[in-house]
């Protein structure tokens, strides 16, 4: 297998679960992975947050860590990438008011490349109009959008993964065992034990 080179787009306060653990176990299987943040170089620190289910009606947040990026959102050309990576948590709140972002989201998405968002992250292919028709899952709060954007919104448990045509998604953290694993098929990985 060759190896694939995937964007990862993050920003602050993106969920630190969901920033950290995709970045190393996409790099750990022999994968390309460069992590930007618009208004950001490569070297810059962006914080994160730990979002955790402790029984209140919504998610608790906690600091995360520092996540330093290893590119620069301007130097990035979606052709030159094999796929789309985007971390949850309140960063996609804010990455969706960036044109230049939606355009990225949007030049994946037309090339038919694998596009893997977990938790928030729906909220930026909900605003790149890049959903309609398709099942897409979210955290619970998103639904609205994508149903908005013309998707469906997939209830799916918080530990599980869809896969809709090039688009691959899940509830939040949890579920990064069947997010990934559903991403690596869409990338061709194989690992063989």
């Amino acid at each position: 297998m060759a190896a694939k080179k995937i964007l990862f787009l993050t920003g602050d306060f993106a969920e630190d679960y969901e920033t950290m653990v995709p970045f190393q176990a996409l790099q750990a299987v022999g994968h390309v992975v460069d992590a930007v943040c618009p208004n950001k170089q490569a070297g810059d620190r962006i914080k994160t947050a730990i979002h955790d289910f402790e029984g209140d009606q919504t998610y608790t947040e906690k600091p995360g860590h520092q996540f330093t990026l290893n590119a620069t959102f301007d130097d990035a050309d979606p052709r030159q990438y094999d796929a789309l990576a985007i971390a949850g948590g309140r960063a996609p709140e804010y990455l969706r008011l960036n044109p230049k972002v939606i355009d990225v989201v949007r030049q994946f998405a037309e090339a038919g490349k694998p596009i893997a968002a977990v938790c928030h992250g729906a909220q930026l292919l909900a605003a790149a109009d890049v959903i309609r028709g398709k099942r897409i899952s979210a955290y619970p709060a998103c639904a609205p959008e994508v149903k908005l954007a013309g998707g469906e919104y997939a209830d799916i448990p918080v530990d599980a993964a869809i896969t809709d045509a090039n688009f691959v998604t899940a509830p939040a953290w949890p579920a990064h065992p069947e997010w990934l694993r559903q991403f690596l098929v869409l990338l061709g990985t194989r690992i063989e034990l």
